[in-house]
């Protein structure tokens, strides 16, 4: 059986990480470079670190796929798509929420889960606002999006020197910003558009799990040896 994307970081996170280099700071772009130019490339990551960066990209990946399976489920206003779609989010932000829990605590661990539900509130309002057509609505959305991603930053950022807090909230911004475009898209029907949107999407996961990997495990030391 398949272990859980969740399950095998937990257990590489909290005992078999080995050291590593300083994350450089990744570009706070709305369209990222390509994997190959994230701050840890494939040929020069350990194969444990590797095996990390996997399993955390898998579950940022998971984010935006179960997102935009919501997304397409309310746009066609099929109610039981989405109520599932809606779930996975939710367990996958507890599980993303989760990886931290091994270094910071089972409270870090809830609070980052109440940001996460925040940014998951948000993309909500914006989507259902979209579908409206409200202008007023859509705004407000985009700015709850926004100070959640520097309410995120800032709380990451103060539990670990490695994540500068300006560099996060470039990430998380980006990435929010995708979100709402792919809304936009699929909504009017774009779907080359899209498609695009969506390989931006995968790539600047990718620099953002890899981001996290390095700052988390520059700052514990001793439990990735």
């Amino acid at each position: 059986m398949r272990l859980p994307s969740s399950a095998i970081l937990a257990v590489i996170l909290a005992a078999t990480w080995p050291a590593i280099g300083s994350a450089a700071t990744p570009p706070a772009t709305a369209t990222p470079p390509p994997p190959a130019a994230s701050p840890t490339t494939a040929a020069a990551v350990p194969t444990k670190q590797a095996a990390t960066q996997a399993a955390m990209r898998d579950l940022w990946i998971g984010h935006i796929f179960w997102v935009r399976n919501v997304v397409a489920a309310r746009l066609a206003n099929n109610a039981g798509a989405a109520k599932v779609a809606e779930q996975q989010v939710v367990d996958n932000a507890k599980a993303l929420a989760g990886t931290i829990e091994p270094f910071y605590g089972k409270a870090a661990s809830e609070k980052l889960f109440g940001l996460l539900a925040g940014h998951w509130g948000a993309i909500s309002a914006y989507l259902d606002a979209t579908r409206a057509g409200n202008k007023a609505d859509q705004d407000a959305a985009s700015k709850k999006l926004l100070d959640n991603a520097g309410e995120i930053s800032t709380f990451l950022g103060g539990a670990n020197p490695h994540l500068p807090v300006e560099t996060l909230r470039g990430l998380l911004n980006a990435h929010g910003a995708h979100h709402m475009e792919q809304i936009r898209q699929l909504k009017a029907g774009q779907y080359e558009q899209e498609a695009a949107t969506w390989s931006a999407m995968t790539k600047h996961m990718y620099v953002l799990a890899d981001a996290l990997v390095g700052g988390i495990a520059e700052q514990f030391p001793d439990k990735f040896r």
